[in-house]
């Protein structure tokens, strides 16, 4: 049996009754907690990973694959969804200076959970939520925003904007990565965020990031330079709106 985290869960309150749920997931270490609250409360959950932002192809396979693990390991549907990458580049385009956090991030939520909406609604799914707002990296009415925009295509349709920060769940979270070994991605995932984060790192001496390398719970894991966690201290972390170098995009 897997050591169950140490704080206390509650039990959550289904939106509008409903148990069926479609979980928009962004990584395992950002929706174990979410998965697990949801699994807890007894809620029928079905995990939709569509992240077509996420650069290069190495990082996200190896999202892709601890995603899964964990839902097997569950015995939850996570469904595969396309990796449209020239499709986010052309939305992107014109906005590749935008800082975390500023109008890219925006679009880069509104195609994720446009798509997420769409599979809601043609099979059979009244509400969807997302695992990105448990980073405290993001913000939430960012992302609450670009959900009700998605839900609003489709008559009926509800986008759950729980805090899942909240009551314990950001500690839980982190347990639970470092119980499952998780892989601990260094920046939130688009190839605009892996060139900002190298260079606020090489500005102060440290080396670009190394894909593939860190887990979380052994011995190599890194407390700096977390973009898409919240286990990173505010000291060590990037800006939100780091100084951009005219250099181009790097560590594809």
């Amino acid at each position: 049996m897997k050591k169950q985290p140490t704080s206390p869960r509650i039990q959550l309150d289904h939106p509008g009754g409903e148990k069926k749920i479609l979980l928009h997931s962004c990584c395992a270490p950002c929706s174990g907690e979410v998965i697990e609250a949801m699994v807890y409360s007894g809620l029928d959950v079905t995990v939709f990973f569509y992240n077509p932002n996420i650069h290069p192809r190495t990082e996200y396979e190896l999202r892709k694959d601890e995603n899964r693990r964990f839902c097997e390991a569950l015995k939850i549907s996570c469904i595969d969804a396309d990796y449209d990458t020239k499709n986010w580049f052309l939305r992107a385009k014109g906005m590749e200076m935008e800082p975390e956090r500023g109008k890219r991030c925006t679009m880069c939520f509104d195609m994720r959970f446009e798509r997420t909406a769409l599979h809601a609604h043609e099979n059979g799914f009244k509400v969807f939520t997302s695992s990105l707002g448990i980073s405290r990296w993001k913000n939430m009415e960012q992302i609450n925003g670009s959900g009700a925009r998605a839900a609003d295509h489709y008559q009926g349709l509800e986008y759950w904007t729980y805090n899942w920060r909240k009551k314990g769940g950001a500690n839980r979270m982190i347990e639970i990565s470092r119980r499952e070994n998780f892989y601990q991605q260094e920046y939130c995932g688009c190839v605009y965020s892996l060139r900002d984060t190298n260079e606020w790192r090489l500005s102060r001496g440290k080396e670009k990031i190394k894909i593939g390398e860190k887990y979380y719970g052994r011995e190599e894991e890194d407390k700096t330079g977390q973009l898409c966690s919240i286990d990173a201290k505010e000291t060590d972390a990037p800006p939100l709106n780091p100084p951009f170098a005219s250099s181009e995009i790097t560590g594809s």
